[in-house]
């Protein structure tokens, strides 16, 4: 299998009453070696940031340590006060962040517009 590099593209979508949803669209594979451009792009969001959407849509293939990184950025975003909506995840995957308990910390979306949908504040 070849090992497709991550990338991140971060946008900013008016949600609910108008309130910005900050949205991560990560595409390639997520594994070990994207833990710069996973940590780092969550990292490098501004402070006031409170509202994240992850779009895994185009990405085809998460690791176990990809995985870990995703975890690592839902419990951060948690400790922080922010909140993560994801979609885009095939049948699979969804399967998988169900079984490793990742839906304690986002919820699992079809489509980007029911993700946003879900911020309640």
């Amino acid at each position: 299998m070849q090992n497709r590099t991550t990338s991140v593209r971060v946008s900013e979508i008016a949600g609910p009453s108008d309130k910005p949803i900050t949205v991560l669209r990560f595409s390639g594979d997520i594994t070990s070696t994207s833990k710069e451009t996973v940590l780092g792009t969550y990292q490098g969001l501004r402070p006031e940031v409170k509202r994240i959407v992850l779009d895994l849509s185009k990405v085809e293939y998460i690791n176990s340590s990809g995985i870990a990184l995703i975890i690592q950025v839902l419990m951060e975003a948690r400790n922080t006060g922010q909140s993560v909506q994801t979609f885009g995840l095939s049948d699979h995957f969804r399967k998988v962040f169900t079984m490793v308990g990742m839906t304690k910390y986002t919820d699992l979306h079809a489509d980007e517009l029911s993700a946003c949908a879900a911020f309640t504040e």
